[in-house]
């Protein structure tokens, strides 16, 4: 069974009471969720319930090793996560053998975030699973969980090998919720090319966060990135501590306490008001409005155009950011004084900031006011800036259960989190919700939307726009996210690079027989012999059989590209900092890198891929850095083709040659480019899936006699398209790659390439073929519709290309496009 429907509609309810059902019958429940922050929130609940003879414990990386063999003998509803299942649970299944017997239901909560090569990775894990309970003679309730999903009973059977119903109907009450779109203004600096830079969605983010918490609006800030989230939550402090040192400084507190007035009463403080067109010196205008209709739109995350950069949940490229320092003197009492881009200005200033577009009128005033209350003292501003905190995976187990107490309980009025307190946390009592550029998907916007308003109440979110092609073009196309289904779930668990490390560790776990391949797929034999054929399974008259003393669960990475992970060492003091996956090293850890941590910046001094370490120092840079690289590629096999207007369309499989050969430095303030520095690091190879399409000459002669560069308008035609895949595959910009070139070696042809950046490929590439007319239509739409003249990272640019954005012709790709599209 799966249940798809909206957040807090009552999900967890529907799959506790059958699993508390099953506990006290004698049997044992299984609950799995992509986070350790939702499996430490549904412990809480379960005891809260009060119920003896329910013994929940969690099972994850934060369990302490003494506690782990009572959760084995003792616990019957265990809390864990794909990665310890995968590790630990399955691999030594004796050790659960009294739990497996007795195991009634396996709850499968926020299953919607399994998708891609991760999602595949589960699908194998829970066969795994199924395979085991067969073993010791149970045959569990398998119970699924979701926000809203496309064909939820379709994606619910490809996860799980299981047919599906499906509940659907949500019928459960909500308070409303006003959605703006939030387009970050365009500023005076030029980036390459002479392109105007729009203010980053960060320091949007910072902004509005800061103005929020000012106005007393329990507020989350969503950012892509862990480091993002460290630095919207410093920028945020920072501003509320120049906010707390005027006030003190203005208002300081009595030496002695005032006798109490009685004949006044405190005033209410006002709710945040946004304007549709917020001033320059207050961006952050909000007043949470009656919701009617919502109206949106919005700007998507930077596109990894010419590469693929396969990462790890939570993660993604730093998020270079901008905050505002210019600050104004306030008026005298009885006023509280303003600051210019906070919550207090001294005076309107000219309409020069964002654009928001929301479901409300435009009211009168466009900042946020602050009521100092009629108290008997003045109250202790110093303690302002502790209001906000930043949450991410990578904190300790117990910082974490901290940060999440604290904002429920109202301490933390501001946390700038990653998507780990996206999934079905229970923050109650949320007033808005801040999402610092497109999540990826509809089903995560609603999601991250849905955390606000929880209790029933009215709520507000705000959708900030990063300065790439697919933000930019839900701006001003707002129809592609109201009214919309949301997306369909992708993943492949035939995939073989995904199926084969699985396979090896099923038979590590129980060998394989005849019996068990069609549990995996119809793929499994031809995967079986290949791993046999390599000598990582040994075929006997029994079945197949893993031989080798390395743990074979090592050999599938489920939320990385693969490889070891490196270590982050501080080399002043030899403290380990954390690690990275290994292909995203080339891009987070070069030398040269700037490195945050826990608030903590760090300059990467040296990065050494055979030690796996990257030693670092710490450093107070002015910058920030991004990696770029360069593509080649080649065609190894097509497998569809149809045409397209004149040209062509395929998909099949490729090799890609990636390497990073360079890094950007930008000033971190103001976004202006110091600097491409070289790097000298080694090439990868990666064989996957691409979607590609190509125009013969008799079609482009004519752009080349107009004066068209063939080149540039390819290479813009691909920067854009694959900043606009993911609003048609589900997938996220760092999952897929590209490649443009006006004569390819292997078709004779101007061709451009969108590949899945994921060995063996993910599925991305496929829909992509798919929908090809609709998602190229949107990508010309969207370069189209930009305001810049010759180019912008809103429209064909990318901080990632490798050739500098060079060469890049705006007006030639429209042109392409429109004749790729002419019979559409």
């Amino acid at each position: 069974m799966i249940i798809s429907t909206g957040t807090a509609s009552g999900k967890s309810l529907a799959y506790l009471t059958p699993a508390v059902a099953s506990c006290l019958d004698g049997g044992t429940v299984l609950y799995l969720t992509p986070t350790k922050a939702l499996a430490a929130d549904q412990l809480r609940g379960l005891r809260e319930l009060r119920i003896t003879q329910l013994r929940a414990a969690c099972f994850d990386g934060d369990t302490p090793f003494e506690e782990r063999t009572w959760v084995r003998q003792h616990a019957n509803y265990v809390l864990t996560n794909p990665d310890m299942l995968h590790r630990s649970i399955l691999p030594r299944h004796a050790q659960w053998s009294s739990f497996f017997r007795r195991l009634r239901m396996v709850v499968v909560d926020e299953c919607h975030g399994y998708r891609g090569v991760f999602g595949s990775h589960v699908a194998q894990i829970l066969r795994r699973l199924r395979r085991v309970c067969a073993r010791y003679g149970s045959r569990p309730t398998f119970l699924l969980a979701s926000a809203t999903a496309s064909e939820p009973g379709a994606f619910g059977m490809r996860l799980t090998g299981l047919e599906m119903d499906e509940v659907t109907v949500d019928a459960s009450p909500k308070g409303s919720t006003t959605i703006a779109l939030w387009e970050p203004p365009l500023t005076e600096l030029r980036g390459e090319g002479g392109a105007p830079v729009r203010r980053t969605a960060t320091a949007e983010a910072a902004d509005l966060l800061a103005d929020l918490v000012l106005a007393d609006v329990r507020t989350l800030a969503f950012v892509r990135s862990r480091r993002g989230a460290e630095t919207v939550a410093l920028t945020a402090r920072a501003k509320l501590a120049d906010v707390a040192f005027s006030l003190s400084t203005r208002h300081p507190r009595p030496s002695t306490p005032r006798q109490p007035n009685t004949a006044g009463t405190t005033p209410p403080k006002t709710a945040p008001t946004l304007n549709h067109q917020p001033s320059a010196a207050d961006p952050a205008s909000t007043t949470q409005p009656a919701p009617p209709e919502p109206a949106l739109g919005h700007q998507p995350p930077s596109e990894p155009a010419h590469t693929a950069q396969p990462t790890q949940l939570e993660t993604d490229p730093a998020l270079n950011h901008q905050p505002d320092t210019a600050e104004s003197a306030g008026p005298a009492m009885p006023e509280p004084p303003r600051t210019t881009n906070g919550p207090f200005t001294t005076e309107p200033a000219a309409s020069t900031s964002g654009h928001a577009s929301t479901a409300t009128e435009p009211t009168s005033e466009s900042s946020l006011t602050w009521a100092l209350p009629d108290a008997p003292t003045q109250p202790d501003w110093t303690d302002l800036p502790n209001k906000i905190a930043a949450y991410r995976a990578g904190y300790l187990a117990e910082d974490r259960r901290l940060l999440e107490k604290a904002l429920r309980s109202g301490t933390i009025m501001g946390l700038a989190t990653t998507n780990a307190l996206e999934l079905g946390v229970d923050v109650s009592g949320l007033d808005a919700v801040l999402i610092a550029g497109w999540p990826g998907t509809r089903a995560s916007l609603w999601q991250q939307a849905g955390r606000a308003g929880r209790d029933g109440q009215d709520a507000l979110a705000v959708l900030i726009a990063r300065d790439d092609p697919l933000d930019t073009y839900l701006v001003h196309h707002p129809q592609a996210l109201f009214g919309q289904p949301v997306e369909a779930i992708v993943l492949d668990p035939d995939n073989p690079y995904v199926l084969g490390p699985h396979l090896c560790a099923a038979a590590a776990e129980i060998p394989l027989t005849d019996d068990d391949l069609p549990i995996f797929g119809t793929t499994t034999s031809t995967v079986l012999d290949d791993l046999v054929s390599q000598g990582l399974l040994r075929r006997r008259p029994a079945g197949w059989f893993w031989t080798r003393r390395e743990r074979a669960t090592d050999l599938a990475d489920i939320r990385g590209g693969g490889g070891a992970p490196i270590q982050v060492v501080e080399s002043s003091t030899g403290r380990l900092l954390g690690s990275v996956d290994e292909p995203s090293a080339h891009t987070t850890v070069h030398t040269g890198a700037v490195y945050l941590h826990q608030g903590e910046t760090f300059l990467v001094e040296l990065l050494d891929l055979e030690a796996g370490v990257a030693l670092v120092s710490s450093a107070i840079p002015d910058f920030t850095t991004f990696a770029r690289d360069i593509t080649d590629i080649s065609i190894l096999a097509t497998q569809r083709s149809h045409p397209l207007g004149p040209g062509t369309l395929h998909f099949g499989e490729v090799e890609v040659t990636r390497q990073v050969v360079s890094y950007l430095k930008r000033r971190l303030q103001s976004g202006e480019m110091l600097g491409d520095e070289p790097l000298d690091l080694p090439p990868r190879t990666l064989r996957t899936r691409a979607v590609w399409w190509t125009l013969p000459a008799s079609a482009v002669a004519p752009l080349a006699e107009a004066g068209i560069d063939l080149g540039g308008a390819a290479h813009a035609a691909e920067h854009a398209s694959i900043g606009l895949l993911p609003l048609f595959a589900t997938c996220d910009r760092w999952d897929i790659g590209g490649v443009s070139t006006e004569l390819h070696a292997d078709t004779g042809l101007l061709t451009v390439f969108v590949y899945d950046g994921h060995e063996g490929g993910a599925g991305f590439a496929e829909r992509g073929y798919a929908r090809a007319a609709d998602w190229l239509t949107a990508t010309r739409e969207a370069i189209t519709s930009c305001e810049c003249e010759r180019g912008c990272p809103s429209c064909i640019q990318s901080p990632k290309c490798g050739n500098g954005n060079e060469p890049l012709d705006k007006r030639g790709a429209v042109r392409l496009l429109n004749t790729l599209l002419s019979s559409q």
